[in-house]
């Protein structure tokens, strides 16, 4: 087995671990809706990166509106079939 022949210095150990850290994320301002987002990342808020749109968000309440209609007519059908 490989054993070293001298001692490591501080500093020597030191220099290698210079990369071994935890990052700062740098959080900027989103230029379409002015929230926070990491930078070079696409905006979690309206879905865009640089003027383009990436993530189409669907309206939710609009949808859950036409889906508890749809459920309602479905049961009204079904109550007067009976």
């Amino acid at each position: 087995m490989a054993v070293p022949k001298r001692k490591t210095s501080k500093s020597r150990r030191n220099k290698r671990r210079t990369h071994d850290r935890l990052k700062l994320l740098n959080i900027v301002e989103c230029p379409r809706c002015h929230s926070k987002k990491i930078s070079h990342r696409v905006c979690q808020n309206c879905g865009y990166y640089s003027e383009h749109e990436i993530i189409i968000f669907e309206k939710k309440g609009k949808e859950k509106g036409k889906e508890k209609g749809k459920e309602k007519s479905k049961k009204e059908t079904s109550e007067t079939r009976k």
